[in-house]
């Protein structure tokens, strides 16, 4: 497969993108933590391809990144007033959510779990990919599972070169390093993964201790 790269200041190239995804194929592309690369959340098919392209281990969860704050209620089958409060301070921004998979995702996009990771990105290009798809992209670094997270196209070219058909070219990613996870499908919410913002902050919004 011969992998394109296209700037981002390429009037075309968020359409050849999106023309892509819709039909069931998979590009990376910047965000403002790691580059990423994405699937049609909906298509499983197009998803077994993301697994595929990053040799990632199928019990692994794909992410999902919003177009807008709204999206939420596209993948998750339940939003709690605390996650609502979190998106609303930290989004768009480095901070994933946990939150319970509506059933009608594919099972494959979760790893058969019940839960779906979702985030708004500081970032036009996933948020506009999302928003032509009309639905969240299924995203994830742009590496091969287990190697480092990728900050520039080239980064991803020399990782993922003939396993996907397009990297677009936002220049190096603002904040290097890969989100915050906090699980808030439970009860007591859970930070699964330190990144740009910390457990403090998040607690101190929430006014409750972050296990």
């Amino acid at each position: 497969m011969e992998t394109r790269v296209l700037s981002t200041d390429d009037p075309t190239a968020l359409d050849e993108a999106v023309r892509l995804l819709q039909a069931g194929q998979v590009v990376a592309h910047p965000t403002d933590t790691v580059y990423g690369v994405a699937a049609d959340s909906g298509d499983a098919a197009a998803i077994r391809r993301l697994y595929e392209a990053k040799r990632r281990p199928l019990d692994k969860a794909i992410p999902v990144l919003l177009g807008d704050l709204a999206d939420m209620l596209k993948v998750a089958d339940y939003v709690p007033p605390a996650a609502w409060k979190l998106a609303e301070a930290f989004w768009p921004g480095g901070l994933t959510i946990v939150l319970p998979v509506r059933p009608c995702m594919p099972a494959i996009l979760t790893a058969g779990q019940r839960t779906i990771a979702v985030r708004l990105p500081d970032h036009d290009v996933p948020r506009e990919l999302a928003r032509r798809l009309g639905r969240p992209i299924a995203a994830t670094s742009a590496n091969i599972s287990g190697h480092p997270s990728p900050a520039t196209a080239e980064a991803v070219l020399a990782q993922l070169r003939g396993r996907i058909p397009l990297i677009l070219d936002g220049g190096p990613a603002r904040e290097g390093v890969a989100s915050t996870i906090v699980d808030m499908s439970t009860p007591t919410p859970r930070l699964l993964r330190e990144g740009p913002i910390s457990a403090e902050a998040i607690a101190r919004l929430l006014g409750e201790e972050i296990a």
